[in-house]
This record gives C-alpha cells, sequence and structure tokens, in this order.
C-alpha cells in the first residue's frame, strides 16, 4: 500500500467552497491585469526587448550608485544598473540600450571606467556579456507567445479525445481556431492580441462544441498563467525566455494534476452509489488528495531549494515555478473540476 498521509474516508466539501475560491481566483486575476496595464505590460528582458547586458562580479561589497558613478563618463548609452542575485553575491546587471559598439568595444568601455573610477581595493570580473537586437527579441517574444497558445490547443485537443472520446470534434475546432487565428492575422492584428483572441475562441468554441472536460483544462491553465505573471507584474520582475520556459513547464504540471483528478470522476462516475455529479467531482478530489499533496509537496521541496541556492541566474525561472505549482496545484482542485460542474449543470 502506498504513503497516504490523508485518511481513505476524508471528506473535504471542496466544491462547497467553490464560490469563495472563484471570487478569491478573480480577485488575483484583476489585480494582475490592473497592474499590467498600469505598467503598459510585462516588464521584458533583453530577450524580447533587446539590448546589452553586462554581469559584474566585484571582490566586496559597493553600493548601486558608487558603480554608476564609476561607470558615468563611459560611453554607455541607457545604462540601468541593479544587483544581480542577494547581496552577499557582490554582482551587478548593466543595462545599455543597442547602439553600434561591438561586445568587445563595451567589455573594454566597461572594464576601462571601473579600473579607473572604483577604489584599488575593489576587484571585478565581468562574468557574462550579451547582446540582442530589437528585432531578434521582438521575433522571440512573438514565438514565445505562440508557444504558450498552442500548448494549450494541443492540450485541449488531447483531453477532449482522452475523456470525451471526440477527436473529430476536436480537430474540428483547432481548424475553426486555425481560420480565425488567420483572419486576424489578414488584418494585422497584433500578435499579442492575436494570441488573447485566439485563447478567447478557444474557451468559446469548447463551451459551444460542448466540449467539458477541455473547457475546464483550458480555464485552469489560463489561470495559472495569468496569475503568475500578474505575480511577476506587481513584483516588477523581467520576462525572458527562462521565465516563458518556466511557464511552459507550470502547463504541464498543473495539466497532470488536473488529468488525475478528470480521471478519477470519470471512474466514479460508473458507480451508481454516488447520488449527484457534485458529490462525484467532490468525492474524486478527496480520493486523489493525498497523492496532489505529495507530489506537489517533493516537487515544491525541489523547486525551493532551487530558488534558495540556485544563484541570481536562474532565480526568476525557480520564483516562477513555486508559483505556478502552487497555483496549479489549487486550480485543479478548485478550478477545473467546478467549471466542469458548472458546465454540467
Amino acid at each position: 500500500m502506498g504513503l497516504q498521509i490523508i485518511k481513505p474516508n476524508t471528506n473535504f466539501d471542496f466544491i462547497g467552497l467553490r464560490k469563495i475560491a472563484f471570487l478569491l481566483s478573480g480577485i488575483l486575476i484583476l489585480i494582475g491585469i490592473i497592474s499590467l496595464l498600469v505598467q503598459g505590460g510585462p516588464k521584458y528582458g533583453i530577450d524580447f526587448a533587446g539590448g546589452v547586458i553586462v554581469q559584474v562580479k566585484f571582490s566586496k561589497n559597493i553600493e548601486v550608485k558608487e558603480v554608476k558613478k564609476a561607470l558615468a563618463q563611459a560611453n554607455l548609452p541607457g545604462l540601468v544598473v541593479q544587483r544581480f542575485g542577494s547581496e552577499a553575491d557582490n554582482e551587478y546587471l548593466l543595462r545599455l540600450s543597442l547602439g553600434k559598439q561591438s561586445g568587445e568595444e563595451i567589455r573594454k568601455e566597461v572594464s576601462a571606467a571601473l579600473q579607473k573610477n572604483l577604489p584599488q581595493d575593489v576587484s571585478f570580473e565581468i562574468q557574462r556579456l550579451e547582446m540582442v537586437g530589437p528585432k531578434v527579441g521582438s521575433d522571440l517574444r512573438n514565438k514565445a507567445l505562440e508557444a504558450l497558445f498552442f500548448a494549450v490547443l494541443l492540450i485541449a485537443i488531447y483531453i477532449s479525445g482522452r475523456f470525451e472520446h471526440k477527436w473529430a470534434i476536436a480537430v474540428l475546432m483547432a481548424g475553426a481556431l486555425g481560420l480565425g487565428v488567420y483572419i486576424l492575422k489578414l488584418l494585422s492584428v497584433p500578435i499579442s492580441w492575436l494570441i488573447v483572441a485566439a485563447m478567447l475562441i478557444t474557451l468559446f468554441l469548447c463551451w459551444y462544441l460542448k466540449l467539458k472536460y477541455a473547457l475546464g483544462a483550458v480555464v485552469a491553465l489560463i489561470h495559472d498563467i495569468t496569475i503568475t505573471v500578474g505575480i511577476f507584474s506587481l513584483l516588477g520582475k523581467e520576462f525572458d525566455l527562462t521565465i516563458v520556459a518556466a511557464l511552459l513547464t507550470i502547463v504541464g504540471y498543473s495539466l497532470n494534476d488536473t488529468i488525475i483528478v478528470f480521471d478519477r470522476i470519470r471512474e466514479n462516475l460508473k458507480d451508481k452509489k454516488v447520488s449527484s455529479f457534485a458529490e462525484t467531482i467532490n468525492k474524486s478530489i478527496n480520493q486523489t488528495l493525498s497523492r496532489t499533496i505529495l507530489t506537489s509537496g517533493t516537487t515544491l521541496v525541489a523547486v525551493l531549494s532551487l530558488l534558495i541556492f540556485g544563484g541570481g541566474v536562474i532565480h526568476d525561472f525557480a520564483f516562477a515555478l513555486f508559483i505556478g505549482i502552487l497555483v496549479g496545484t489549487y486550480s485543479s482542485i478548485y478550478v477545473a473540476s467546478p467549471v466542469l460542474l458548472a458546465f454540467k449543470e
């Protein structure tokens, strides 16, 4: 018998709390959307915005203003200095606008300015220098958005086929969605708004074609991504390719939890002893609760280790995973299943 931390006959009324859960989710999503609107969208990192980034490590702790002062006379357009990682790391990121200088010229400019203006007892090392053009950054941003959308679309098709045996309808939905996206592209709709529109079309088609399991899964995935992005916006954290990788990981992890619950719901629907669909869903969530807590708990321990000990390079990636796993576990219980119930009602 496997390890269980929840007694087999436990019967928490998760479905009874669904309205409170919907309210909480709505508030979190609304706060995130307001933050994004106020800040004019996500704060893009160099991967998406373009520019130059230089990571410098010093032998001892110095203030940001001292680094700025040392570099003030250098030919470094649009210079922004910020601490990188923890204070004990003594590392800083220098962000520059992309000009006509080569990477080697920027490296020499930074080295010369720091050697000339810093105290002699402070040594430094340029650990990395990255340059991304604005066109490349824009292309990467568009591809990242498309990757997230197609991940959600393929998941909707898979869920429809696996749980409802409606492969033909799911493929029809994909075709209709492809046509809608094509028309929006012809109208020169910006890629960000195009993806938002495509997501809304996906939700509508799931509802119209009565793909209830797919609808629950897609709503939960959009819920998880939106809250994670909203928290990043509130904290002023940047979005780069590592965060997109984290979001795609969150999509897969959240889906895994949702599938476990949906699979148990499907099995319990064959049990004639359960009187209502709401009771079936509640029973299924309780039966998988021990597995959900154990899986999420062990995963969070690993992610928390990365968050604390992984260093500045993967800190935001680990933070996104940490938030996403918490929200994804919550959504598999309080979002995906209640949406399934609402559709049935």
